[in-house]
């Protein structure tokens, strides 16, 4: 095993809360398997640091696996659906944690869009003239809490409402508990009926005051707002450089992950370290 040094590589704590998340080694399954080569962990933390640095994959630092190597796993891993199901896995601890039930009923939806590299092809790229950005728009679903449940990706010149159908579709998929969203008014319209209709969703539009200028925090907006701002503090996601959209999606993803095993690695921690002076 290497020697941590980044600030990206995962703690102990961290580690034993991924590690029986991930899918079994081939080697380990009835069918079998060539054993792997490189340790999951140095794998993960690998991941993280293209996602925390923001640097080219081909760029990896020398002590870690080979960059065909981390991003072979990135890609099945996301294919198989196994980063979504550790997102929630993670969220639904936390939300227990803060005595909560493990699954939201009540979300808020936001976008935002960003400007994408070259390495982006004109197909999956668009203008959002309202904003003036050329590239990729980012639509996530939260909880009431921030913790992040739904990313998609798409152009940026595909408009919100349009974009909402899918969205919503695929949480209705993965959370059927769901039965509220909360909005801005871009999501109004037509879009309420539908949703109520064939998703039995509730949408619940927030407007800006009247007659108010600058910035103002609006209720339950500012906690998707929030989550956003979370995601774009790992450099990777201060633009779109992903070639393929579920691959920035992964990425994104990837982002909320390190963000709940740091935060429950210190819920954790700090439980531990109290623990002696409560039983006196």
């Amino acid at each position: 095993m290497r020697e941590r040094r980044y600030p990206s590589d995962m703690t102990d704590p961290e580690w034993a809360l991924i590690k029986p998340l991930l899918p079994l080694p081939a080697s380990e399954t009835p069918l079998g398997g060539r054993p792997e080569k490189h340790p999951r962990r140095e794998i993960v933390d690998a991941i993280r640091y293209v996602v925390d640095t923001g640097c080219k994959w081909r760029a990896l630092p020398a002590d870690f696996p080979p960059w065909r190597t981390v991003w072979g796993f990135m890609a099945r891993w996301a294919a198989a659906g196994v980063i979504g199901q550790i997102r929630d896995a993670l969220a639904g601890r936390i939300r227990r944690e803060m005595g909560r039930g493990p699954r939201a009923v009540a979300t808020i939806i936001d976008s935002q869009s960003v400007k994408a590299a070259s390495t982006v092809g004109k197909d999956s790229r668009g203008y959002d003239a309202g904003k003036k950005i050329n590239g990729r728009k980012r639509h996530m679903v939260v909880d009431t809490k921030g913790l992040p449940l739904m990313v998609m990706v798409t152009p940026a010149d595909l408009h919100d409402s349009a974009a909402a159908k899918e969205v919503l579709f695929r949480l209705r998929l993965t959370h059927p508990e769901i039965t509220l969203v909360w909005a801005d008014r871009a999501y109004a319209g037509k879009l309420v009926t539908w949703a109520k209709k064939y998703l039995n969703l509730t949408i619940k539009t927030i407007s800006r005051p009247k007659d108010t200028t600058g910035f103002v925090v609006l209720p339950r907006r500012w906690v998707v707002e929030r989550s956003l701002a979370w995601m774009m503090n790992a450099r990777r996601h201060a633009r779109d450089y992903e070639r393929l959209i579920q691959h920035s999606e992964t990425l994104i993803t990837w982002a909320a992950i390190t963000l709940m095993t740091r935060r429950l690695a210190t819920s954790t921690g700090r439980r531990h370290s109290a623990g002696p002076a409560a039983g006196v």
